[in-house]
């Protein structure tokens, strides 16, 4: 739920979160503080269990507040705004059925309350809340933030870029046909570090350019910030090589590779990693120059 009016912003300052019915975008549930919870680790499959704080209920939500326990307090499915610091929708996750479980005074203030909900949402990940501080703050400024994150940190890193990518490249048009993209390969330890890298290479600090291998082919068609045909200078790129394969064996010698090589030049079997991704950039006009 993007907000609209200056009203609707002044309400909005100071809060993190908003949730909207999903049947009517009229149906606004209220903004939030906080959502403690909602980032943490999935009780089982994709539910949790979320205390949003400081929150001043509306629509649907404000009509299940005096029937916990019961099956009307059941609000429905909703959409769940991240919001920066002037009150702007970053990213949205949908959840669903958002069940109440329990309301409370809330000590930040008058007439606010807690309420804790039980939900699905399987979209945000764990690990995901800094990422989103990042961007809130202003302080994704730089690339490689997300180099010193284990595995799972880079898939919620890779999260947040998805669900940010429209803010974070608002006002900003696609870099021209022909452009060349520098991708630092250094860092790339398997394919989660590749699309962090690949990412940034397009778009900047925290930028999304997929995060798996059909994502990344759909952002080759256009309208992710690059417009085919253009050239991705692979800086590094052998340690991609070593990394990007089936089979931890098959890895070849850095010192073999000092020059610059052509994506065909790739030996790789066509099923690995490393080769499918250079044939996808092949197939879309992607001249790669590995280096």
């Amino acid at each position: 739920m993007s907000n609209s009016g200056e009203s609707g912003r002044q309400l909005s300052l100071g809060k993190k979160y908003a949730l909207t019915g999903e049947e009517d975008e009229n149906d606004f549930w209220g903004f939030a503080q906080d959502a403690r919870g909602l980032f943490s680790p999935l009780e089982e499959e994709g539910w949790r269990q979320v205390e949003f704080v400081g929150s001043a209920p509306q629509g649907g939500l404000l009509a299940s507040l005096d029937h916990v326990g019961g099956l009307r307090a059941v609000a429905g499915n909703a959409y769940l705004d991240v919001l920066d610091a002037e009150g702007v929708s970053m990213g949205s996750y949908f959840v669903n059925d958002v069940t109440v479980l329990s309301v409370r005074p809330s000590p930040t203030g008058a007439d606010l309350v807690d309420v804790t909900v039980r939900m699905w949402c399987d979209q945000a990940m764990p690990g995901s809340a800094w990422v989103w501080e990042l961007i809130r703050a202003g302080r994704l400024t730089r690339t490689g933030l997300w180099q010193e994150l284990d595995a799972a940190g880079r898939r919620a890193w890779l999260s947040v870029a998805l669900w940010s990518h429209r803010y974070q490249r608002r006002g900003i048009p696609d870099a021209p046909a022909g452009t060349v993209f520098t991708l630092d390969g250094r860092h790339i330890v398997d394919l989660d570090s590749f699309y962090c890298a690949l990412g940034e290479a397009v778009n900047g600090p925290g930028g999304y350019f997929g995060w798996n291998l059909n994502a990344v082919d759909d952002c080759l068609r256009g309208r992710w910030g690059a417009t085919p045909p253009f050239t991705l200078n692979w800086q590094h790129s052998t340690v991609a090589r070593t990394h990007l394969v089936n089979h931890p064996t098959v890895q070849e010698d850095p010192a073999e590779n000092t020059g610059e090589n052509t994506a065909e030049d790739a030996t790789e079997d066509a099923a690995t990693p490393f080769a499918l991704l250079l044939h996808i950039f092949e197939d879309r006009g992607i001249e790669v120059v590995l280096k």
